[in-house]
């Protein structure tokens, strides 16, 4: 009588198929997890440039607006300045419509150490009626660079890091310094009085950023703002 066969795996052959099994989870899983870091990276830098873009873009919606003294008004020492750069921060007078309602607004760009990386960031002030107004949040806007309190700070957006910054105004046809006296372009010796600050717009400002090296956006980026009416209204 012939003997009955049973089917079925060996022990050896549910191991082997229980370890091949668990090696393709874990190559599986390496897939996943590799595709998810590319995925976050990309986002991560996406949204870098993005802010970036965005932040550029306010910088030239600023200059766009930039509010234009008559003559007589610009050499009064304390009357609203259009523009102005000690250095360490540039400081705007302009015009805004949104929101609600219009106004003169004082805006300043300038950069800080944040969690021990240099940022660069943005204040802006509420809608000025009066020049009263304007000469307090002028002064409070330099204070902001310096030695912000909270409340300054409630005014401020952090844009994004940066290792330095560098500005440029296009003066008789050529880039020079925002503080030098004359053309060509070296900051004025301490001491020396510079071009009256802020009592003109520029035909020209030119933004360097140098930004650090990091999962995002890296290198240097240069941003040239035309007066728009000298470019047809074009930036």
């Amino acid at each position: 009588m012939r003997a009955q066969r049973h089917t079925g795996f060996t022990l050896v052959e549910l191991l082997v198929a229980l370890s091949v099994m668990s090696l393709m989870t874990v190559l599986s899983w390496r897939g996943l997890d590799g595709m998810w870091r590319v995925q976050s990276q990309t986002r991560e830098r996406s949204d870098a440039l993005l802010t970036l873009q965005t932040a550029l873009a306010q910088w030239n919606a600023d200059l766009d607006a930039l509010a234009a003294l008559p003559a007589a008004s610009a050499a009064v020492a304390d009357a609203p300045r259009p523009l102005d750069w000690n250095g360490q921060v540039l400081r705007m007078t302009r015009y805004s419509t949104a929101p609600a309602p219009a106004g003169l607004r004082v805006v300043a760009w300038s950069r800080r150490d944040l969690a021990g990386a240099s940022h660069w960031l943005r204040w802006q002030s509420a809608v000025l009626r009066t020049q009263g107004e304007w000469q307090g949040a002028w002064l409070q806007a330099a204070r902001w660079a310096q030695s912000p309190g909270d409340e300054e700070k409630k005014n401020e957006v952090v844009i994004a890091p940066m290792s330095q910054w560098q500005i440029y105004f296009y003066r008789d046809n050529t880039w020079s310094h925002p503080l030098s006296s004359h053309v060509g372009g070296t900051a004025p010796a301490a001491g020396s009085q510079a071009v009256a600050p802020g009592s003109a717009i520029p035909d020209g400002v030119r933004l360097v950023l140098s930004l650090p090296a990091g999962p995002s956006v890296v290198g240097d980026v240069t941003r040239d703002w035309v007066r728009p009416t000298l470019a047809g209204n074009k930036s």
